[in-house]
């Protein structure tokens, strides 16, 4: 009888573990003293005046303490790195091209927020989707981008998608996400739609192949499906089924619609990935994956205290979704200090104390009088959005 027993044990763990990372509670210790001690060391950061951001505009500015002269800006501007706009007389000034003119847009509507509390000044925004200032680039060039890594030396601005300008969603965004503020409203709804106790314990992703380190995931779920429900979605990335693993795109899903899910996962695009702040909202649990591409806000998100983080080869991800399905309530309480800290830290008022606090800085390091240039258009206030 004894004998018959240990078999019907070795089978139930064969069951239970098949498919799926079978962990010791050693492994999860591990795990659970990252969590402990990364708790332990966090501290929250000041809230007043946008505080919680500072640390990274004085380190984006401090190449430039020793001062920028009107003839480098001038070869700045010439280098067609950017936009160029200037301040003057709290009037907004851009050259004539802009790349993108609906990411320009969102950049213009910060910066006329806050203009009447402005010096004059003069700079170059890159709305580009990549940084343009490498390491290598010397002397360092005084150009704004929204994000970079630390191979890059670009001045670090909150993206036009806060406003408006984000990438097209076809049927669900056809104009972008915009309206962060919006945004928050429906994502916080959904999320009280969709409270803890109720969302599915599964990982989700629906986006495109912008590139392949997504691909593990994807076959995740195909091997996994009670684990991770993951499919690649169309748009410019897309090519043919056969270089998406065979299946036609899965339909669209709206953020709001991620709710639903406990896992979410985010994964950087051609850079930062403009849909990392939505997925807090959900109260979920976020797996961002690799920490090489940053945005303003993104220093003080930690990783084991606000998110779970995922290395890049995603190598770790199987194990990391089973410790999170048995280990509910630390899951919860990372999900929910997530939640928190966008709620607290990044609301539409910081974005725009942000800016100010970032041209304000920056305009003491330019050593010379503006002069208005010719052929440039005045930038004044649009028509306010009012819905997504």
């Amino acid at each position: 009888m004894e004998r018959l027993w240990l078999l019907w044990g070795f089978l139930l763990l064969h069951v239970l573990c098949f498919g799926f990372v079978c962990t010791s509670d050693k492994n999860w210790k591990i795990l659970k003293n990252n969590i402990a001690n990364s708790i332990k060391a966090y501290k929250p950061c000041n809230p007043a005046n946008c505080g919680c951001h500072i640390s990274v505009l004085q380190d984006d500015l401090r190449p430039f303490e020793g001062g920028i002269s009107e003839d480098f800006m001038d070869s700045t501007v010439k280098r067609g790195v950017g936009t160029h706009y200037q301040i003057i007389g709290h009037k907004l000034y851009r050259e004539h091209n802009c790349m993108f003119p609906a990411r320009c847009s969102g950049v213009e509507h910060f910066i006329l927020e806050v203009i009447d509390r402005l010096p004059d000044l003069e700079m170059v925004v890159n709305v580009r989707d990549y940084p343009q200032v490498p390491n290598w680039v010397q002397p360092i060039l005084p150009v704004f981008s929204f994000s970079k890594t630390n191979d890059y030396q670009d001045i670090m601005y909150p993206a036009w998608t806060f406003w408006e300008g984000g990438p097209a969603v076809w049927p669900i965004y056809p104009t972008g996400l915009g309206r962060w503020d919006l945004m928050r409203d429906d994502l916080k709804n959904s999320a009280a739609q969709w409270p803890w106790e109720k969302k599915e314990p599964r990982g989700f992703f629906r986006g495109s192949r912008t590139s392949p380190e997504r691909d593990p995931l994807i076959l995740l779920s195909r091997e996994l499906p009670e684990l991770v429900d993951a499919e690649y979605t169309k748009n410019q990335a897309w090519k043919s089924e056969k270089g998406h693993f065979g299946k036609p795109p899965a339909k669209e899903i709206p953020l709001v619609d991620h709710c639903k899910y406990k896992y979410l996962f985010n994964f950087r695009g051609v850079a930062a990935s403009f849909r990392f702040k939505h997925l807090f909202l959900c109260g979920s649990l976020v797996f961002h994956v690799g920490d090489e591409w940053q945005e303003f806000f993104y220093p003080q998100l930690k990783p084991w205290v606000h998110f779970i983080p995922v290395k890049q080869d995603l190598s770790d991800v199987k194990e990391l979704l089973q410790f999170a399905k048995e280990n509910d309530a630390i899951a919860q309480d990372i999900a929910s200090r997530g939640r928190q800290f966008i709620l607290d830290h990044l609301k539409m008022e910081d974005i725009s104390c942000y800016w100010e606090k970032l041209l304000s800085q920056y305009s003491k390091l330019l050593k010379y009088n503006q002069s208005g240039r010719n052929g440039y258009n005045q930038i004044i206030n649009k028509f306010r959005k009012t819905e997504l």
